[in-house]
């Protein structure tokens, strides 16, 4: 509230101004970003307020808005709720989740014929508040699965540039790992894999890391089941119990299309016993109506095959680069 005093001019009348509008707390997807990782500790997001009206007829600056980056593939619920708000999954988009406050209103807004200097100075309205929950889907053309130690990490080591943890010992992804990876035919053409953390048995009921990371698997538009052919499990019933799992977790993961690989075939035994095995590979896969191939990620061997397969599968469904 303020009123125009200068020399020389009495009762200048009123010219306070109106309050600047608070920011407001926008999502929006950033390049380059695949986890919430910079956000996860961040326990409260909030757009500054909006600056006060002035004398003079000035107007206050309204707040810049506060914009979170996050990476493609966000789901954006409301937690009080459950509400969904917003998918987030292409580069750019934006999702407004709380709004700003209306700037207050100056007393020279209620200056009337009848009332010339008017005491009244409206305040602003308060911004939009609640909680959010934010989870990740990732984002992938091909989604690497199996059970831990199954080669899946080293496989995507071997066909991008991504380097994600190789060891001998289960349970050593931690994480999805992504990587683009070149087509062996056509230099012009990529897609994006992801490795996800080993499934065992139960994954869907939280066993393992499987309920933690399954969610990444449902956006995956093809996936690349890998089975140890070195290990003395029975083959048949590992890949029985990862499909299992796969269509607890989620219905349309039954239908999604899939290719069955069998993997460190340099450390098969003899002949005879190699052959036995491939042909058991096959039978599983003919089962499903699949097509299974063997690779080596060490040696190379089968990695072209895949890999061509693989971007044939996509070219089917429209969805390589």
């Amino acid at each position: 509230m303020s009123f125009r005093r200068e020399k020389f001019i009495p009762r200048g009348g009123p010219n306070g101004g109106d309050g600047g509008n608070g920011g407001s707390v926008i999502l929006r997807v950033g390049e380059g970003l695949s986890t919430l990782l910079h956000i996860h500790h961040k326990r409260l997001i909030q757009a500054d307020r909006g600056r006060h009206g002035q004398g003079s007829n000035k107007t206050g600056a309204s707040a810049p808005n506060q914009i979170v980056a996050v990476p493609p593939g966000t789901l954006v619920r409301d937690a009080a709720s459950g509400e969904v708000l917003g998918d987030l999954v292409e580069v750019g988009q934006e999702l407004v989740v709380a709004h700003g406050g209306r700037g207050g209103r100056g007393n020279a807004r209620f200056a009337t014929s009848t009332n010339q200097a008017p005491r009244r100075a409206d305040p602003g309205g308060p911004g939009e508040e609640l909680e959010l929950e934010l989870e990740l889907k990732l984002m992938a053309d091909v989604g690497l699965v199996g059970r831990p130690n199954a080669g899946k990490s080293t496989l995507l080591a071997r066909v991008s540039a991504a380097r994600p943890k190789v060891a001998d010992y289960p349970f050593t992804t931690l994480e999805p790992y992504l990587g683009v990876v070149a087509s062996p035919y056509d230099e012009y053409r990529s897609l994006v894999m992801a490795d996800i953390p080993g499934l065992i048995e139960g994954a869907h009921e939280g066993a393992g890391l499987g309920l933690q990371f399954l969610r990444h698997i449902e956006r995956c538009r093809v996936l690349a089941h890998l089975v140890d052919l070195s290990s003395g499990e029975d083959l048949a019933e590992r890949i029985d119990g990862i499909r299992g799992e796969l269509e607890a977790h989620s219905g349309s993961l039954q239908r999604r299309p899939w290719v069955l690989v069998g993997t460190k075939s340099d450390t098969l035994p003899g002949r005879s016993d190699a052959d036995e095995i491939r042909d058991e590979l096959d039978e599983v896969a003919a089962r499903f109506g699949v097509e299974s191939l063997v690779i080596s990620a060490v040696t190379g061997e089968g990695i072209e095959q895949l890999l061509g397969r693989l971007f044939a599968m996509l070219a089917d469904q429209g969805s390589a680069s």
